[in-house]
């Protein structure tokens, strides 16, 4: 968020803040159902959005770093509809809801850097709705490297197996397979 946002507007959503969570790797910082009167901005680590499919299988459907917001809908909303769960110690701002929508009533630049934030997300989001509509392992992560260009460390494979809606042990095939073609740049 902090290249998409200006300064200013990330200085101003910490200035709203009114407390800090720090999170243990798997805390939730909270869950599906969970009354939404806070928003969280990531200010260290990394906090997963995830939802369970009716079979159990659990979808990343955010992955929020520092300077990301988590859950940026759910400014409008009621209640949660995933749970926010720590992919290693984080810590989160917390900033009242109330706050957070009296400002973009009140504050036209923020409100623009805001939906621009927004913008952002939504083609983020589109990708990632292209990716797991493609129907094989070496499809989905030839379009996830297109965009990050680079694999990332070998203790994150499963994140990014999360992220492609694929199984850990499909990836690590898929991955050992381009290995076997002398394919080594990416899969260190």
């Amino acid at each position: 968020m902090i290249p998409i946002m200006y300064e200013r507007t990330f200085a101003a959503l910490v200035s709203m803040a009114t407390r800090t969570r720090s999170l243990s790797a798997g805390e939730h910082l909270f869950h599906r159902g969970d009354t939404v009167a806070t928003m969280h901005l990531v200010s260290n680590g990394q906090i997963d959005l995830v939802r369970h499919s009716v079979a159990g299988r659990a979808i990343v459907l955010q992955r929020a770093a520092r300077g990301d917001i988590v859950a940026e809908a759910s400014l409008f909303a009621e209640y949660y509809d995933c749970d926010a769960i720590a992919a290693a110690s984080a810590s989160a701002l917390c900033i009242p809801k109330r706050i957070f929508r009296d400002r973009l009533r009140t504050d036209p630049d923020f409100a623009e850097s805001w939906t621009a934030y927004l913008g952002q997300e939504i083609q983020t989001m589109r990708f990632r709705g292209e990716v797991l509509s493609l129907q094989t392992v070496a499809a989905r992560l030839d379009a996830w490297l297109a965009l990050h260009e680079t694999m990332p460390p070998r203790g994150e494979w499963k994140n990014l197996a999360l992220q492609i809606g694929v199984s850990p042990e499909a990836l690590y095939r898929e991955i050992a397979k381009r290995r076997g073609y002398g394919n080594q740049k990416h899969y260190r």
